[in-house]
């Protein structure tokens, strides 16, 4: 893992010519003048000295956080990302299963109304799926529709399990293993694509 760690640290050096700052509006200051967000952790309680629950660094989240589409889906006002409003349309299934499921999700099932046609969701990648975390909840790290309290049934969301949701991503040093994010407390770690895990699709905001 270790090694897993400094590999990772090294290419993002590499890409940035190993030079990144940190400013203080939260967004990762790269070499040639381009930047990209952070966002705020949601973290508010502080359990130590400069703790990012004292500091509370990123971008804002906006309020509301999440917009009910009112056809199935929902708007990440964050990133812009649209995920369905049923969390738990296809109950657990293995990795491949996980992306069939994804792959082949249209308007008429899971709840949608949206029009959408088969193609246009996907299984998200660890990123997008921890994008929807708030570190300053457990069981589960989800945020409400303004994202000012945690999340409660249909608040936007329904049916979120306090459980593993995969994502898209292989493990880079290991191919039978697949990324998932823990949305009891936001942790991330990997499976065997044979275990089974939630899924959550997503899809492209406008």
């Amino acid at each position: 893992m270790k090694r897993v760690l400094l590999i990772c640290l090294s290419l993002v050096l590499a890409l940035v010519g190993g030079s990144a700052a940190c400013a203080a509006d939260g967004f990762y200051v790269i070499g040639g003048g381009k930047s990209a967000s952070v966002p705020k952790t949601g973290q508010t309680t502080s359990y130590g000295a400069r703790d990012d629950g004292a500091l509370q660094k990123g971008v804002a989240w906006p309020t509301p956080r999440f917009t009910d589409n009112n056809n199935g889906t929902v708007t990440d006002n964050l990133t812009k990302l649209i995920w369905t409003k049923n969390a738990n349309a296809f109950g657990a299934k293995n990795w491949p299963n996980a992306l069939t499921a994804a792959n082949t999700l249209a308007s008429g099932s899971a709840g949608l109304t949206d029009g959408s046609t088969v193609g246009v969701w996907r299984l998200p990648n660890i990123r997008e799926l921890q994008s929807l975390i708030n570190y300053g909840f457990y069981g589960p790290a989800l945020p409400n529709t303004l994202g000012t309290g945690q999340w409660e049934e249909g608040n936007p969301f329904q049916g979120v399990q306090p459980f593993n949701y995969w994502s898209s991503n292989t493990h880079p040093y290991n191919a039978p293993d697949a990324f998932h994010v823990n949305f009891c407390c936001g942790s991330v770690y990997y499976d065997h694509k044979s275990t089974s895990n939630y899924v959550w699709c997503v899809r492209a905001g406008p």
